[in-house]
Formats: structure tokens, C-alpha cells, sequence
């Protein structure tokens, strides 16, 4: 697989398919074989040039423990490292949850690079104490569980993930999770950037996600936006839910060439 060099730390990523390039980021505790397992990059490669990216303390990336090196504009400037090890100077991007939050971290330092951003489940503001829905906690309950262990915050999720699910999730080293989640949890209020944010933009969100309010609001402060509310699914619901989903993503990629 190849791998990109941000400042002596190690980016995997997977290319296939062949078209303009598109980016796709995974969320917390997730990695880039997500968008396999869901049908994604099989319906995208169609069309485009797919580089799913496992972020930095996820999958096959190197694992800082350091919650400093996992600040927005640093998960930012990987995703231009990549890009830039292709030699690409511009890409739509698509990322979901955390993801999302890189979204908005590229709209800030690298707008320049990005024909399109297509960002689910997130929004700018600050997260704090947010509950996401019910079963996945507020940060500070999942950074408390991560505190004894991957075992005991899997242990903890309702409903129970299936095995493919629950043997990922074991298999993310504790120490680089608990460093981003503080990151995600402590990150600073970038909402300004919304005015600036004229690129093509698609926002995303289940509407029974905690997060859901945040991401209506912010919508309404992008210039260019298309917004989509999925009805009944929550934050977990929507990765897996590419069925519904992805006629959006095509729909919106197909108009903005």
C-alpha cells in the first residue's frame, strides 16, 4: 500500500478506480476499510479516482500519542501530503464524524486544493460534553471507559457491534484513540470559516444524531451548500446506510465537474 510522509509521521492510504480524484476520510475508532465493507468505494470507483485514507492513529497510519499531533490543521495538512505524494492539485473530499471535522480543517488552511467537500455527521462548533446518540456516550464517557481499556469501551456499546465490527474495534490501539478523542473532544470553534466556504458543498446528517442541531445550524451560514437530513438514522446509522446515501453523494459529485 502506499504511504505519504507528513513530518516523519506515516499516512496509509488505497487508490483505485479512475476519474477526478476523490478523498475519503473514515471517522474515530474507524479505518479506511469502512468504505469497503459498505459498498462505497466499489459504486465511487466508477467514476472517480478513490483514495480511502486511514488517519493518523488509525488502521495502518502511525499512532501518535501526543493529542497535540492529532489537532485539526495537522489531520488537515495529511490529507494534502497525500494528495500531494500523487501529485494531485486538486480533489473533492469526502469525510464522515471525524472526518467531517478534517472537512472543515481543509475548508480553513487548504481551500484552494478542493473542487468539492462533502462532510456527514459533523459540524464546526465546539463538541464538549455532546451525547451522540444513545449507546455512544459524551466524549468524556468514552475517554473515562477508554481508561481501562479498548475491551471495556467495547464493552459498553448498545447494540452490541457484530463480530467484523467488534474485532476492528479491538484491534485500535487504545493509547492513539484516547489521543484523538481528546483532540475531537478539546478542538476550538472554527465556525468562521463557514462564510468562506464557497467551494461546492454537501452536509449530511441523521436526523436522531446528536450532532444533528450543530450541522442544521452551520448549513445556514454556507454560501454553497447542499444540505441533506436522513431521516430516523443516527450517527452510526449513516456509514453503513449507502443506499441511502450515496444517490446524494453521485447526484452532487455529477454536478459539480
Amino acid at each position: 500500500m502506499p504511504v505519504a510522509n507528513n513530518s516523519g509521521t506515516h499516512i496509509n492510504y488505497e487508490i483505485t478506480g479512475d476519474g477526478p480524484p476523490l478523498i475519503l476520510q473514515h471517522g474515530l475508532t474507524s479505518k479506511l476499510d469502512k468504505w469497503n465493507w459498505y459498498g462505497y468505494v466499489d459504486e465511487l470507483k466508477r467514476s472517480y479516482r478513490v483514495i480511502s485514507v486511514d488517519a493518523r492513529g488509525h488502521g495502518k497510519s502511525d499512532k501518535p500519542y501526543d493529542a497535540s499531533l492529532y489537532d485539526r490543521k495537522i489531520m488537515a495538512s495529511d490529507i494534502v501530503s497525500v494528495m500531494d505524494r500523487e501529485n494531485i492539485n486538486k480533489a473533492h473530499y469526502m469525510g464522515y464524524s471525524m472526518g467531517g471535522s478534517i472537512g472543515f480543517g481543509l475548508a480553513e488552511a487548504f481551500p484552494q486544493r478542493f473542487y468539492s467537500l462533502i462532510i456527514g455527521g459533523m459540524h464546526p462548533y465546539p463538541l464538549g460534553d455532546l451525547e451522540l446518540e444513545p449507546g455512544v456516550k459524551a466524549l468524556d464517557f468514552m475517554l473515562e471507559s477508554l481508561e481501562h481499556g479498548m475491551d471495556v469501551y467495547v464493552g459498553g456499546l448498545e447494540p452490541v457491534p457484530d463480530e467484523r465490527e467488534l474485532n476492528h474495534l479491538l484491534s485500535n490501539d487504545v493509547k492513539a484513540i484516547t489521543a484523538a478523542t481528546l483532540a475531537l473532544r478539546d478542538r476550538p470553534d472554527i465556525s468562521g470559516v463557514l462564510p468562506t466556504m464557497t467551494m461546492p458543498c454537501l452536509v449530511y446528517c441523521g436526523d436522531q444524531d446528536g450532532l444533528y442541531p450543530g450541522t442544521e445550524e452551520c448549513v445556514k451560514h454556507m454560501p454553497n451548500v447542499t444540505w441533506v437530513s436522513l431521516s430516523g438514522l443516527d450517527h452510526g446509522d449513516v456509514m453503513e446506510r449507502s443506499d441511502v446515501l450515496l444517490p446524494h453523494v453521485l447526484n452532487f459529485l455529477a454536478n459539480t465537474r
